[in-house]
């Protein structure tokens, strides 16, 4: 029997686990190709090559073509796809998952759809932006209040920090150029931290529509994951980036937040809350990311797949 034509996919062992990949990569006006097991970009100043095997997320913009051999590659090693529209404002879709187990998916699907457990949940990401505060008996409505105030302290602080005139966030998701410098650059630096948790959310195998404090969206639990960072890598950035005012406040933002993910660790971190979250018993169980196992359910605990049970004695 003759092999099967191609190149071989690479197995799963070879994988870098997602906390320890590279963020994201961001292209535009740009062929995306294959050599060997690299992405290449190709535009007018040449050609750069990208590991895909350690890439998170490959963040396709606007002007991109990228070949039916890139995207195998880009599958095969569990690397997430995003397309965006210009400066990365708008997202259009995203490539598959790097996880084979579904573990995380039914747990979060079990929590979400569980008024106690979503509660627990809901909690938990709020008392992590609260690290100092007991958020244990305070509701919903409380806990949105305190936010609310926090998110408008942090912005006048960085504010005065940076020596910006701040009135207010406003942004028309429709009109990049309609806002201020410093919300272009807020606007830029949170899409950026979107596209970074939608990621880990993806490659983890969760998924994005089902959050525990947004809800409604497709992208709920991409807004809950990015809500815990945005006060230490976007807004700080963001406002570091407008009192600069570079030409580019966009792709100057986009660039700083890169660096500040890549220095935070982000990552790393974004894998350890989605397991403590959403596995709080085994937060640490991100060693078994990479599990190919298909089962069989039943009501007395899942048998093996890949087995003829067709001599069991079945109680009609």
């Amino acid at each position: 029997m003759n092999d099967i034509p191609g190149v071989r996919p690479v197995r799963i062992g070879e994988l870098v686990r997602a906390q320890d990949r590279l963020t994201f990569i961001y292209l535009e006006r740009a062929v995306v190709h294959r050599d060997a097991n690299a992405i290449t970009a190709t535009d007018e100043r040449g050609v750069v090559h990208i590991p895909a095997a350690t890439l998170g997320a490959l963040i396709l913009g606007p002007g991109t073509r990228v070949t039916h051999q890139a995207m195998m590659l880009l599958a095969e090693s569990g690397s997430t796809a995003v397309w965006v529209g210009e400066r990365g404002v708008r997202y259009y879709a995203h490539g598959r998952s790097l996880a084979r187990s579904s573990r995380l998916l039914e747990a979060q699907a079990a929590a979400v759809s569980n008024q106690a457990t979503r509660l627990r949940v809901a909690r938990t990401m709020y008392a992590m932006r609260f690290p100092d505060e007991d958020t244990s008996g305070l509701t919903m409505q409380q806990l949105r209040g305190r936010e609310g105030a926090r998110v408008r302290r942090i912005y006048r602080q960085h504010a005065e920090r940076t020596g910006i005139d701040w009135r207010r966030r406003d942004y028309d998701p429709n009109n990049f150029g309609a806002s201020d410098p410093v919300n272009q650059a807020l606007s830029a630096a949170t899409t950026c931290l979107y596209g970074i948790a939608h990621a880990v959310i993806v490659a983890l195998g969760c998924a994005p529509g089902l959050g525990f404090v947004h809800t409604g969206h497709e992208r709920s639990f991409v807004f809950d994951l990015a809500d815990l960072y945005k006060a230490e890598f976007a807004i700080p950035v963001a406002f570091d980036v407008a009192a600069e005012g570079p030409e580019d406040i966009g792709a100057a933002a986009r660039r700083a937040v890169r660096d500040a993910v890549h220095a935070g660790g982000l990552l790393g971190r974004c894998c350890k809350d989605i397991h403590a979250l959403l596995l709080p018993d085994e937060p640490d169980a991100s060693d078994t990311w990479d599990t190919d196992v298909v089962e069989l359910w039943d009501r007395a605990g899942n048998v093996a797949g890949g087995i003829s049970y067709d001599d069991e004695e079945v109680p009609w």
